[in-house]
């Protein structure tokens, strides 16, 4: 199937990119995303000690919460939390309407 598309109000063509997954390993927790998601998108779960990364820094061991794509079919596919990351844990692309 081909990816939704439509036009900005000024007429340009565009195409959203919805998020599609969230590298949990990566995450920080910081909630940036979760504060720009309008569509409840996201959740903050708590991270399992086998998530943590054992080669990472000593901040990254002391994080308790990160983020998840709890509702990704609610995703409208703007982009804003992939903009907000500080850590780039979003993966994006374009997608088929959901049959």
């Amino acid at each position: 199937m081909d990816p939704i598309t439509s036009v900005t109000r000024g007429g340009k063509p565009w195409t959203p990119e919805f998020a599609v997954s969230l590298d949990g390993k990566k995450c920080i927790g910081c909630g940036r995303c979760y504060k720009v998601c309008t569509r409840d998108v996201l959740e903050l779960i708590d991270r399992s000690e086998d998530d943590i990364d054992e080669d990472a820094d000593d901040d990254s061991e002391s994080i308790s919460s990160v983020m998840a794509l709890s509702n990704p079919d609610d995703c409208t596919g703007c982009g804003a939390c992939s903009r907000v990351c500080p850590k780039a844990c979003f993966t994006n692309k374009p997608m088929p309407l959901a049959a």
